[in-house]
């Protein structure tokens, strides 16, 4: 029997910026526009936090909007493709758990595409929150979509089977194959990917996991660190099927596999700082 040795990477996509805008396109920038109507919706002032701004597209349409952006990401690979190929917006190192950019500098904060459910746990989640509170002045926005994590009460069709995807990127096939697991102790919707590709390059494994916030959690969570939720609803969204367009309105119901929340700074927090 014949082994395939298998390359570890914490982040294959994260590491490679490039390789991330062509697995994950987004030529009309719909997680952006999103954001901008929900900003131009709640009144938000021009200055905006991106956390978890990655390659900087999303950063870069609300500059193009007319806000002053700053993208902040803890990947400098992300970072240098950013300032490069997505002008406009100042762009900052910044661990998401817990960062100190000013205090009440910004009118609003977005953090898109589960990178909020990448603080595992609850101090990480307080450290988070306790951040933004800083970050914002009175009033100021907190603008955020991710996974849903009460889609997984009682389903299993996105777990256990391997799912495969390819793309090809600069001629060559990229190939995935991808097995989510819940761990309920820990309440993280865990991910094994392995990557190959067809340039003859060894596969490469990535593993990853995101905490599943519900949406009542969530709610309490934001209520403690002294905000109101404005909106909390499961689409139409960026990554909702249908998507969101131009005109829709937030949904009422939180059952289906995205969650996005609009929540204002108002009161004084009962969570730790």
């Amino acid at each position: 029997m014949t082994s395939t040795r298998t390359a570890r990477a914490d982040n294959l996509l994260t590491d490679n910026p490039e390789l991330y805008e062509a697995r994950f396109p987004d030529p009309v920038r719909l997680a952006g526009r999103w954001t901008e109507d929900c900003l131009r919706r709640h009144g938000a002032g021009p200055r905006v936090l991106d956390v978890g701004c990655g390659t900087g597209r999303d950063a870069a349409h609300l500059h193009g909007a007319g806000r002053r952006v700053t993208g902040a990401d803890l990947s400098e690979a992300m970072l240098a493709h950013a300032r490069t190929h997505h002008p406009g917006p100042d762009y900052v190192s910044a661990d998401l758990h817990g960062f100190d950019l000013g205090q009440g500098v910004f009118d609003a904060l977005v953090c898109l595409d589960s990178a909020l459910l990448y603080c595992h746990t609850n101090d990480q989640l307080d450290g988070f929150l306790s951040s933004c509170r800083r970050a914002l002045t009175a009033g100021g926005l907190l603008v955020a979509e991710m996974r849903n994590g009460a889609y997984f009460l009682g389903r299993t069709d996105l777990l256990g089977t391997p799912t495969a995807g390819e793309f090809a990127w600069r001629g060559t096939v990229h190939r995935s194959t991808t097995t989510l697991t819940v761990d309920r102790a820990a309440q993280l919707l865990r991910r094994t990917r392995v990557w190959t590709a067809g340039d003859g390059s060894e596969p490469v494994e990535q593993r990853s996991a995101w905490r599943l916030l519900f949406p009542q959690e969530l709610r309490r969570l934001l209520t403690a660190h002294g905000f109101e939720v404005l909106e909390l609803h499961d689409g139409p969204g960026p990554r909702t099927e249908p998507p969101w367009r131009e005109g829709l309105l937030p949904g009422r119901t939180a059952d289906a596999d995205r969650l996005h929340v609009v929540a204002r700074l108002t009161g004084t927090a009962t969570a730790p700082s």
